[in-house]
C-alpha cells in the first residue's frame, strides 16, 4: 500500500512540474521558421515615415559574434501589461479642430485613432476645468457654491466632448480616458486664485472630491466614460496659469480620507486613482509618502510622470521596483517653446522616441503624449505658453503639419496594442536602444532607435536564429513578426 501511494506521488510530481514547466515556456517555444519580419521605418534625410523598409527571414547564423551588433528577443520573460498610448485631448486641440474644414477633421481623427490607416491612439487625456491650453479660465460650478448644486459641464459639450466623442469612434468604440484638474474653483484655494499656485482648503478637501465625482457622472451622462483621474496636475509647480501646490502629505491625505472614500462611497470603485502627475526627478519621494501608507495606498491605481526639466528615468524603475503592485504611467509631454521656423528639426521626434523606450523597459504601463492639436501658434493658450503638438492646423489656410514627432510616437502605439506584455530585448550595442513587446494575438513588435549618425548593420536574434538588416542614421524602426 506503501508502495503504490509512492508511486502514485512521483506521478503526480512530474506531471505537475511537466505542467509548469509547459505553463513556463508556452512563450518561449515561438516557431520563428516560417514568420517573416517586416520593417517599418521612419529616418531623417529620407521620404521614409513608418515606411516598410526591408523583410526579414530568421536562419541558423551559428553563434552571436562580439563583433556583431545584435538585438536579443527573449519572450520567454514577460513584464508589465500595456494599457495604451495617446495624446491629450484639450480645450485648445478642440478649439482648432472645430476651426479646421471638414476634410481636415476627419484626416485628423483617421491619422491619430485608425489602428489600420493611422497610429492606432488608445489612449487619452482630457482636463477638469480649464487649464493652459484653453482659451480662458473657467469652473464648473458658480462662485462659493459649496453645495455644487449649480455644476454643469455646458462649456465642455460645445468642443472638447464631441472630439472625444468623435475619436473613440474612429478609434473602433473604445478609447481609454483619464482626467486632471490643474486647479480648483479659486474660492476653494487659499490664495482665492487659480492660478499662480496656491492649496487647496483642507475644509474643502471633501468638496473638491464630489467635485470629482460629479464631474465623472456628467461626462457618463453624456456616453463618455472616464477610466481614471489624476490627482493634480504639477502640483509642485506654482506657474501663472492653472496650478495648485499639494506636498507629499497633503496628496496622501486628500486620497486617503477625501477622494478615495468619495468614489466607493459613489459607486467609482473602478476608476483609477494616479498621484503625482509631475516630473520623474520627485518622483520616488512622492510616490513613497503616499504609497507606504496603506490607508492611502488601497485607493491607488499607479503613478503619473512627465519628462520636462530633466530625464530622471532611473526613478521610474526605483518606483516600480519598490511597488511592483502599483501601475506606471507617462501622463504628459511635449516640445517647446514654439517656434515655427523649427517644426521639422528632427531632435522634436528624437525626444520621443529616447523617452517612450526608457519609460518603457522601466515599467511605464503606457505612454500620453500632450495636445494631440495645435494651430500655427502652438495655442490657443491663454497665457502665450505656447508649444509643439504632433500635428498643427493652420485655422486660417486649413492646412496640416504633421511633425515627425508623430511618426516617433506612431512607431510604438500602432504596433504595440492594449493589453500586449512587454518582453526582454537586449542589445549589445549602446548606439541601438531598443523595447518589446508581445501583443495579445501573439505577434511581436520590436522597436529599435538610432541616435546617431551611423548606419549600423545588426542581427535581430530569437530562440538561437537570426535575421540580417541596418539601422539608418538618425532612425527609428518597429521590426513587427
Amino acid at each position: 500500500m506503501k508502495k503504490i501511494s509512492l508511486v502514485l506521488l512521483l506521478f503526480l510530481t512530474f506531471c505537475t512540474s511537466k505542467k509548469q514547466q509547459k505553463s513556463t515556456d508556452v512563450t518561449s517555444d515561438i516557431s520563428v521558421n516560417n514568420r517573416p519580419v517586416t520593417v517599418y521605418t521612419t529616418a531623417e534625410n529620407t521620404n521614409y515615415r513608418l515606411s516598410v523598409t526591408d523583410t526579414l527571414h530568421f536562419q541558423d547564423f551559428g553563434q552571436p559574434l562580439e563583433t556583431q551588433a545584435c538585438i536579443f528577443v527573449d519572450p520567454s520573460h514577460t513584464f508589465q501589461t500595456f494599457v495604451g498610448i495617446g495624446g491629450a485631448i484639450t480645450d485648445a486641440a478642440a478649439e482648432t479642430f472645430y476651426k479646421l474644414p471638414k476634410d481636415k477633421q476627419q484626416e485628423i481623427l483617421k491619422a491619430y485613432y485608425d489602428p489600420q490607416d493611422g497610429i492606432g491612439y488608445t489612449l487619452a487625456r482630457t482636463n477638469i476645468n480649464s487649464c493652459d491650453f484653453s482659451s480662458e479660465s473657467y469652473t464648473y460650478v458658480a462662485k462659493n457654491d459649496t453645495s455644487l448644486k449649480t455644476f454643469s459641464i455646458k462649456h465642455d459639450e460645445k468642443y472638447r466632448i464631441p472630439l472625444i466623442k468623435a475619436a473613440a469612434k474612429e478609434a473602433g468604440g473604445k478609447l481609454t480616458i483619464f482626467a486632471s484638474p490643474w486647479s480648483p474653483p479659486a474660492w476653494m484655494k487659499d490664495n482665492d486664485d487659480m492660478l499662480h499656485g496656491g492649496h487647496l482648503k483642507p475644509e474643502f478637501y471633501q468638496t473638491w472630491a464630489d467635485y470629482f465625482v460629479k464631474f465623472i457622472k456628467a461626462y457618463r451622462k453624456q456616453d463618455v466614460d472616464i477610466w481614471g483621474v489624476t490627482v493634480q496636475n504639477e502640483p509642485m509647480a506654482k506657474q501663472i496659469w492653472e496650478s495648485c501646490i499639494y506636498t507629499a502629505g497633503q496628496e496622501r491625505d486628500f486620497v486617503k480620507n477625501a477622494l478615495g472614500p468619495a468614489f466607493q462611497k459613489d459607486g467609482l470603485s473602478n476608476k483609477k486613482i494616479i498621484i503625482w502627475d509631475h516630473n520623474r526627478g520627485l518622483m520616488y519621494q512622492r510616490a513613497s509618502t503616499v504609497l507606504n501608507d496603506p490607508d492611502a495606498a488601497k485607493y491607488v491605481w499607479g503613478v503619473g510622470f512627465h519628462w520636462y526639466v530633466r530625464d530622471n528615468f532611473q526613478n521610474v524603475k526605483l518606483v516600480n521596483e519598490a511597488f511592483p503592485d502599483k501601475k506606471l504611467l507617462f501622463t504628459e509631454g511635449c516640445n517647446g517653446p514654439f517656434d515655427m521656423t523649427k517644426i521639422n528639426d528632427w531632435n522634436w521626434g528624437e525626444n520621443y522616441g529616447r523617452s517612450m523606450i526608457h519609460d518603457l523597459n522601466n515599467g511605464a504601463a503606457g505612454w500620453t503624449d500632450w495636445n494631440i492639436l495645435l494651430d500655427q501658434q502652438g495655442g490657443p493658450n491663454h497665457v502665450k505658453n505656447y508649444c509643439f503638438a504632433p500635428i498643427h492646423g493652420n485655422t486660417k489656410t486649413g492646412q496640416l503639419y504633421y511633425m515627425n514627432a508623430y511618426y516617433y510616437i506612431g512607431q510604438f502605439s500602432k504596433f504595440i496594442r492594449p493589453g500586449a506584455r512587454r518582453i526582454i530585448s537586449s542589445s549589445n550595442r549602446d548606439q541601438l536602444q531598443t523595447t518589446a513587446f508581445m501583443n495579445p494575438d501573439g505577434s511581436i513588435a520590436v522597436v529599435v532607435l538610432n541616435l546617431t549618425d551611423q548606419k549600423i548593420p545588426y542581427h535581430l536574434w530569437i530562440n538561437g536564429k537570426a535575421g540580417k538588416t541596418v539601422s539608418l542614421p538618425h532612425s527609428i524602426a518597429t521590426l513587427v513578426f
